[in-house]
């Protein structure tokens, strides 16, 4: 393939993800959506009877240097959300952000590992374990922003949902490690005989990733402290914390059988946080992914959507699976959230902002479909419609659900208090 070849897939994706996330943007859901509904739309092109419009989109040679730009705004994506992670955030609630996380994760993993077992019993543990821990991932943009409108971010609720929400991501990647360290492992077997002696060895590597990770990512920060000091939002910041995460993306998954994406979000977390220069970082990797590579990214999620292999029973498995991520957040982290003593309302508020999915999800369910035991796939391709459906319908349901219960407690605290309202 000559290089120019990619420049129309390229160019085509762009444009048409850009436009469709303007449109998604306006109707108050995330951008995601836009680029995945870009790619859904560029995948309908497959249908068309024309051999050069097949080459030209849909190649081999063009699908190869697609991936190959997507994985990089996947590293990218999860780079942007360590720098954005807050560790501090977490002393502002104490305990209750981690017993709603810890909830949070528990129940909708226990339900998605419940309806993938009775649905592919034969499946195996690995693969069981992965469905659900695909339904772990939090992503409370979405909530964040109603909050904000409602006057509600700094309350009781608001601070609760950030905070579980940093804990949240920081669980879900770890949880996700373990799984793909024993895909990666030696053995071959998928049923449940899969935690054999090379557990041993795949927790040995997992623990000495991060040990080796936070003792590196302490010479880093004082290196970059120096930086800071010396030339203060200078391009060097955000070129080497780039080379940074590339190192430890790379090595994560090369060296130590850990998923890339935790390498980068690992970087991120240790050059994020006090840095004084972590915004202006943040910045700058977010310009490039989200111009250029995260598009790529989602787009081609949307155009590689196959339902030709969907049976009846398949079907059901997916529709189970989006109402058990739906009320797995919910009731988990509104559980939580109850013992913890927080009100029925406030919990139920607190179950329903931790709800929306989006970016990470995807992410997740990829790595779970790139991951293999004996050669056959974690989780199967087939579930990305109904991943891009949960995403769709906790970005609907989210903002909606909130507003209302909102309005109805601050009616009735005005009712109670009518002086309040003058």
């Amino acid at each position: 393939m000559e290089a120019f070849e990619v420049l129309l897939p390229l160019a085509l994706i762009l444009l048409l993800s850009k436009l469709m996330g303007m449109g998604a943007h306006k109707i108050g859901m995330p951008a995601v959506i836009g680029m995945l509904v870009a790619g859904v739309l560029i995948g309908l092109l497959s249908y068309i009877p024309w051999q050069p419009l097949h080459e030209a989109f849909f190649g081999e040679d063009v699908k190869f240097a697609l991936d190959v730009m997507g994985k990089i705004g996947v590293v990218l994506i999860m780079f942007s959300t360590g720098l954005g992670t807050d560790l501090k955030k977490l002393k502002q609630t104490g305990a209750a952000s981690v017993v709603i996380t810890v909830m949070g994760v528990i129940v909708p993993m226990g339900l998605g590992a419940l309806v993938a077992y009775l649905f592919f019993p034969s499946a195996g543990a690995l693969s069981v374990l992965f469905y659900g821990a695909i339904l772990t991932a939090t992503s409370v943009s979405v909530t964040v922003a109603v909050l904000k409108e409602l006057g509600k971010l700094d309350s009781k609720v608001g601070t609760s949902i950030v905070a579980a929400a940093v804990l949240d991501d920081v669980i879900g990647i770890v949880l996700l490690s373990i799984l793909t360290g024993f895909s990666s492992g030696k053995g071959g077997e998928v049923g449940w005989s899969w935690f054999r002696p090379n557990a041993a060895m795949v927790t040995i590597k997992i623990v000495a990733f991060f040990a080796v990770a936070i003792a590196l990512g302490v010479g880093l920060r004082k290196l970059f402290d120096l930086m800071e000091r010396k030339a203060p939002h200078n391009r060097r910041v955000p070129i080497i914390s780039l080379a940074a995460c590339f190192v430890y993306a790379y090595t994560a998954e090369k060296l130590f059988g850990v998923a890339d994406i935790t390498g980068a979000y690992v970087a991120g977390i240790l050059l994020g946080g006090t840095l004084s220069e972590t915004p202006y970082v943040e910045n700058k990797v977010d310009t490039m992914g989200y111009l250029f590579f995260s598009p790529i990214f989602f787009a081609t999620i949307g155009m590689n959507l196959d339902f030709s292999g969907l049976t009846p029973s398949f079907l059901a498995f997916g529709f189970c699976f989006v109402v058990a991520g739906l009320l797995g957040k919910f009731l988990g982290c509104g559980a939580g959230a109850k013992m913890c003593k927080f009100n029925w309302r406030e919990s139920a508020n607190v179950g329903l902002g931790m709800m929306v999915r989006a970016e990470v999800i995807l992410i997740c369910a990829q790595k779970g479909i790139d991951a293999t035991v004996g050669g056959v796939p974690l989780v199967s391709p087939l579930i990305m419609p109904f991943v891009f459906l949960i995403i769709l319908i906790s970005s609907v349901l989210t903002p909606v659900l909130l507003k209302v219960s909102y309005g109805r407690a601050d009616k009735k605290k005005k009712e109670r208090n009518p002086e309040a309202q003058a």
